[in-house]
C-alpha cells in the first residue's frame, strides 16, 4: 500500500508526481478487476472499494486545497468524479450496483488521462 503524503508528491518532480499517481490508479484497477472476478460479495471487493475510496478522498482533498494549481474548472470536473465515485462505491456496498464495470472503466479513464 502507498504511504505518503499527497504533499509529498507535489513537492516532487511534475513527472514523478504523475508517476506515482498512475501507480495509485494501477493498484485501484487491479484490486477492482480481481474483485470482479470474484463477485462483488467478496472480501476482494472489500478491499478494492476500500482502497479506492481512499485513493479519490486524497485527490478531492488536494483539488480543494486553495495552493493546487490545476484550473478551477478542470478540479471542480474531477471532483465531480470523485463524488461519483464514492456515490457508486456505496452502491456497490449496499447492493444496488451488482458489479464493478463501470468503476473500472471510469477509473481507467482518468488513469489514461494522467499520461
Amino acid at each position: 500500500m502507498y504511504q505518503f503524503l499527497y504533499s509529498e508528491v507535489l513537492d516532487d518532480d511534475p513527472d514523478e508526481a504523475r508517476r506515482r499517481e498512475r501507480e495509485a490508479f494501477d493498484q485501484a484497477l487491479s484490486l477492482l478487476r480481481t474483485a470482479e472476478e470474484k463477485g462483488v460479495g467478496s472480501i476482494e471487493t472489500v478491499r478494492a472499494l476500500h482502497f479506492l475510496q481512499m485513493l479519490w478522498s486524497i485527490l478531492i482533498k488536494d483539488l480543494c486545497a486553495p495552493e493546487n494549481d490545476l484550473p478551477k474548472d478542470l478540479r471542480a470536473g474531477i471532483v465531480s468524479i470523485g463524488l461519483w465515485v464514492a456515490k457508486e462505491v456505496d452502491a456497490v456496498r449496499s447492493g444496488t450496483a451488482t458489479s464493478l464495470a463501470d468503476l473500472i472503466e471510469i477509473n481507467q479513464i482518468v488513469r489514461d488521462g494522467l499520461k
